[in-house]
């Protein structure tokens, strides 16, 4: 007496199917393994060197609310470079500032990063200040972007 074999449908043997021509071709296609050590080329020193900024990309700095806070963060900064974050309100004085670190980021293009200020985050006057982001790195100043910096009169 035979033993049926268990049936598959058309969809899982064409699965099995593409899988396995997929790992023939990658298998045919690879590059064969070198006896001795291979030298840097110029593009794996360029992986190891500090990446710098995307040519022609401007650094950038966005703003929203964390903990009742106005958070900052920005992109496009020189990845493990310095960041001066600052917040000023329309009449120049400094109403918030700290460097950080821009990391490389998975949202965001090229180096960033994310700060909390102590300043509140809802503020009814309007747009009375900015924030704005220089890359030591590369000695360059994101756009002004506005913000409502709440200021306490005693």
């Amino acid at each position: 007496m035979r033993t049926p074999f268990p049936s598959l449908s058309r969809h899982s043997r064409r699965i099995t199917v593409g899988v396995a021509g997929a790992a023939l071709v990658g298998v045919t296609l690879a590059p064969p393994a070198l006896a001795g050590p291979a030298t840097p080329t110029k593009a794996a020193e360029a992986a190891a060197a500090p990446a710098q900024q995307p040519r022609g990309a401007q650094p950038y700095v966005f703003s929203y609310g964390y903990n009742n806070h106005l958070s900052l963060g920005g992109g496009n900064f020189t990845v493990g470079g310095r960041v001066y974050v600052v917040v000023k309100l329309n009449s120049g004085a400094t109403h918030y500032g700290k460097w950080v670190v821009a990391r490389l980021g998975q949202r965001n293009p090229g180096g960033t990063f994310h700060v909390e200020t102590h300043i509140p985050y809802h503020c009814p006057p309007g747009k009375n200040g900015y924030a704005r982001g220089y890359d030591a790195a590369t000695g360059t100043w994101s756009p002004k972007l506005p913000v409502s910096v709440c200021v306490r009169f005693d």
